[in-house]
Order: structure tokens, then sequence, then C-alpha cells
């Protein structure tokens, strides 16, 4: 595969489609070890590799204030034109499959690029989610932030196999 090309199977003839890029925008900075070896397992794994873009207020603010400020600090990172997927409880799930089709429909409308939002402890300001395109739940469980990025950068891993025709996802 060339260069910012991706491959995907249309009638049994691999066609060539431009590749997704995918930013991480993520609040917090995460320390050598398991949670950073998935993460980086994953994002080297994308094609091409995922940006990690991490955002940290170290002032000891009031949770709401904190939440404000880190939207602010995502927004100010998001690159120009990107699609944007939030990520919120309150948001909808989807499945690998309807994650795959979303980016598809976005790649082949002329959004190559595709940031999605980490918020922290507290959660993402509310800047964050009016801005996104997409606001996207990984279920009614809650998830320590920092293992939230090795989960979403495998499940866009396995939307680029399910997109290229790749049987890694089993339906």
């Amino acid at each position: 595969m060339g260069l910012g090309l991706a491959a995907r199977r249309r009638g049994g003839v691999v066609v060539r489609v431009p590749a997704i890029r995918f930013h991480l925008l993520a609040v917090g900075r995460l320390r050598r070890g398991a949670l950073y070896d998935l993460q980086e397992f994953y994002a080297a794994r994308l094609v091409p590799r995922a940006t990690i873009i991490e955002l940290e207020e170290k002032r000891p603010l009031p949770p709401a204030l904190l939440k404000a400020r880190e939207a602010e600090l995502i927004l100010g990172a998001l690159p120009a034109g990107v699609r944007v997927v939030a990520l919120d409880p309150g948001g909808t799930a989807w499945s690998s499959r309807d994650l795959a089709d979303r980016l598809a429909v976005w790649r082949d409308r002329g959004n190559g690029t595709i940031a999605f939002a980490i918020g922290g402890a507290e959660g993402l300001g509310g800047l964050v989610i009016e801005r996104a395109d997409a606001v996207l739940s990984l279920g009614a469980l809650t998830w320590p932030h920092f293992l939230v990025r090795g989960m979403l950068l495998e499940q866009l891993y396995r939307a680029q196999q399910i997109l290229a025709g790749h049987p890694y996802h089993r339906e």
C-alpha cells in the first residue's frame, strides 16, 4: 500500500482509497506502563499511525471549571476541518460495524481526518460535545479515561480491518 492510501475490497477487487487519519485528543498524560503499551500497540497498527495529543490543565480547579478549561484545550488543539467524535456516556453506542460504516461515509465525503475527544476524570465539557459531529458512548459501564484510549484505538484498528475486508473482525 502506498503512503496515505488504504485498500478496500469491492467485488473481489482491491481498490485503493484515501486513508483515514485519526487524532486522539486526550486529557491527561499517560505514563509508561501497561496502558501506555496498549495505546502504542494499537496506534502503531493503524495506517497511517494515529496521532495522540495529550492535553493537561495543571492548576487545581473546581470540577466545573476544570471541565470547561479542558474543553478549551481540546477545542484549541483540533486540526482545521476535522470531523470530531466526542466520547461521552450520554452518546450513542455503535457496534464495530457501525463505527466502520460511519468512518467510511465521512471518508468518502472528503473528511479523511477524524478527531476523537476523550475527557478527563470529570468528563468532557459541554463545548466539546456541542462542537462534535457525533457523540459516541462506549457503553453504560464506567471506564477509566486512560483505558479508553487503548479501547478506542483497538476499535479504530478493527474498523480499518472491516473496511479492508480483512478477517480480523468476526461477526
